[in-house]
């Protein structure tokens, strides 16, 4: 069934809704931006049909939603702990394609990674109803169809926005009371087909060429460009990494409450170990190591897609100016250079 609402009438429909579910989707918060008198676009709760920014892609993904950049985990005194508890309303979350593939991604490393559910991000994945944002094709960081993340049917509900309104297809049928006595109209939600930037991800099956990439030249050129400030990795869908902060209450060190607060293993000293020992202490060795693990280790682990879904946001926020496609053009040049080099040694 599908619907086509002008702005009064969305924002009725978005009123019901809100009786019943936090809506969530971009967000525009004016003057907040990297630099001064900028804005920024990033999830937040909606209240009206003009909160919502669907004509560009935000700065910050939709995982901000479900594993915030910092969240309370349990409390603590002296002698006793207390999970922290979460808002059991249920969540109305409006997303991308790119997006929603990429909470199958956050699911499979916080829910069932090795037999053991991360219960702070179940909790709230439990909540979250997926609503389709039909995309235009992202900007020209975006590649979304070489990732193979363009298209999705995780949704209840599927949007078209236009300036006069939007035009909705209902999935679930359970939504449809909401949308009584609208103008109806056939709607089928339409993907990206084709991106303006094409990344094709090397063939890394073999060991050896993957033992010789590691020590490739192509990664000290990060050693002078990148500035380790993690911005990639926390404006990224799909990353997970964090660490833990205690909050003391007042005098007392006994009592407070832990936190677990987004980190980047872009970062320098988040592999320290006892000793002072870092395993990856360059920018290049860290930089090697994402993109690795985004373009060949999660695919080899759970044997579905990579890691990184194409939604170009890395690129965006690097203050260096360091575009993941391009990264990932060289890798694909060096493993070419590296099979021409075993092949002429006959290895």
């Amino acid at each position: 069934m599908g619907y086509s609402l002008n702005i009064t009438q969305a924002d009725a429909v978005l009123e019901k809704l809100r009786k019943d579910y936090r809506v969530f989707a971009p967000r525009r918060f004016p003057k907040q931006g990297r630099y001064s008198d900028t804005d920024i676009v990033r999830y937040a709760e909606v209240e009206r049909f003009s909160d919502i920014v669907w004509d560009v892609k935000s700065d910050y993904p939709a995982k901000e939603v479900l594993t915030p950049i910092q969240q309370t985990i349990f409390y603590f005194t002296e002698d006793e702990y207390r999970a922290s508890k979460v808002a059991a309303k249920p969540i109305l979350l409006l997303a991308r394609p790119c997006d929603i593939n990429a909470q199958k991604i956050q699911a499979r490393i916080y829910a069932g990674n090795g037999g053991y559910d991360d219960f702070y991000y179940t909790r709230m994945r439990e909540l979250v109803t997926f609503a389709l944002m039909e995309c235009g094709g992202g900007d020209d960081t975006c590649f979304c169809v070489s990732m193979g993340t363009n298209r999705t049917d995780d949704y209840a509900i599927a949007l078209r926005f236009s300036p006069e309104g939007v035009v909705v297809g209902v999935e679930d049928e359970s939504f449809a009371p909401y949308f009584d006595g609208m103008p109806q109209e056939d709607y089928t939600p339409a993907f990206v087909e084709e991106n303006e930037l094409k990344v094709t991800p090397p063939d890394l099956s073999d060991i050896e060429v993957r033992k010789a990439l590691k020590k490739h030249p192509m990664w000290k050129e990060f050693d002078s460009r990148c500035i380790s400030c993690g911005s990639c990795t926390v404006a990224c869908s799909t990353c997970t990494c964090f660490t833990t902060r205690d909050v003391i209450y007042g005098d007392n060190p006994e009592v407070g409450e832990r936190r677990r607060v987004s980190a980047s293993c872009q970062i320098e000293g988040f592999d320290q170990m006892a000793g002072q020992r870092e395993l990856r202490s360059t920018p290049g060795d860290r930089m090697r190591f994402k993109v690795l693990h985004k373009f060949y280790d999660y695919k080899a682990r759970f044997k579905e897609s990579h890691m990184c879904v194409g939604c170009g946001r890395c690129t965006n926020r690097c203050p260096e100016f360091i575009s993941i496609s391009a990264t990932v053009n060289k890798m694909n040049a060096a493993v070419e250079e590296i099979k021409a080099d075993m092949a002429r040694k006959g290895v």
